[in-house]
């Protein structure tokens, strides 16, 4: 690259900084402890913040060029708490955001979901989980990443405030699908997802909810793509979505007025092959500023 081409180049992490006024905000919250499969999640901020630079602000297949800037709120010091332990500081980190048309919480495995939903607010808020798992675990043993859904409903969320997309075949319980039912919970499974295209589902629960609620928490829990396509999340497993349709559908996301804050979840970058994990994660963000900006 000469030099002229090096000044020429724009990257998102020129976007974000300390930007107190910026409508758009990421905090860090890498959550490790009492996951179902030990990993490095705890590791997911600090990746995501590095692979930035490595992507443009212009968009070749649209001709827009991205300006949105982003604050850096920083990390939230969770590394070694349990989630029940991480939940008030991260909840307020959120909440210290909330102002902003949309937080960014970059995990960290899937328990600061709870707390960011509580930091919208749990009575006006609606939940759009982009998912391979109900995350319906019973409680009772503690919380996990395995039940942030289900620490929800014991809240006082009512069920029909949430939407699980992406659900996988034999990586679930049927109890965990009666739960749901039961719960009044919107379920859309994988196949549904790959039959009507992701952003097509993903763009009707958006409307669903936002009949119901006043503002919408989305959890990008990454292992809902294909696992060939995504190593880096345990739980990714073969036949979830394509990485392209999840870009297509967070674009969906990020251009609905009413989605307030989001979270990307289950990124264990002690996994990576080639970067592949973290130029996902990048990616994920230029497509969700690019929706954020046709708002």
């Amino acid at each position: 690259m000469s030099q002229s081409e090096a000044l020429s180049w724009r990257s998102i992490a020129d976007l974000v900084g300390s930007h107190a006024d910026a409508p758009v905000a990421i905090v860090g919250a890498g959550v490790n402890e009492r996951s179902l499969t030990p990993g490095r999640c705890d590791l997911g901020p600090k990746s995501f913040r590095g692979v930035l630079p490595r992507f443009s602000t212009y968009d070749v297949e649209t001709g827009a060029e991205l300006s949105t800037r982003v604050h850096d709120a920083g990390d939230v010091a969770v590394k070694a708490l349990s989630p029940a332990d991480a939940f008030e500081p991260v909840r307020d980190a959120v909440q210290a955001q909330a102002a902003r048309a949309l937080t960014v919480l970059i995990g960290g495995n899937n328990a600061i979901t709870r707390p960011g939903v509580h930091g919208m607010g749990l009575e006006k808020a609606g939940l759009l989980t982009l998912d391979a798992h109900f995350d319906l675990r019973d409680t009772d043993q503690g919380l996990t990443n395995g039940n942030p859904v289900q620490a929800l409903l014991d809240d006082g969320m009512n069920g029909t405030r949430i939407s699980q997309v992406g659900l996988a075949p034999f990586a679930n319980t049927k109890r965990a699908h009666d739960k749901a039912k039961a719960a009044g919970i919107s379920v859309r499974t994988a196949r549904e997802c790959r039959e009507q295209g992701l952003a097509a589902v993903v763009a009707q629960e958006l409307a669903r909810l936002s009949a119901l609620v006043e503002v919408i928490y989305v959890d990008f829990d990454i292992d809902v793509i294909d696992r060939s396509q995504w190593p880096a999340s345990p739980g990714a497993r073969p036949g979830g979505v394509s990485a392209q349709d999840f870009f297509d559908a967070t674009r969906v996301i990020g251009a609905h007025p009413k989605v307030k804050a989001v979270d990307l979840t289950e990124y264990d970058p002690s996994l990576e092959i080639g970067d592949l994990g973290s130029l996902t994660a990048g990616r994920w963000f230029c497509e969700l500023l690019a929706g954020f900006e046709t708002r």
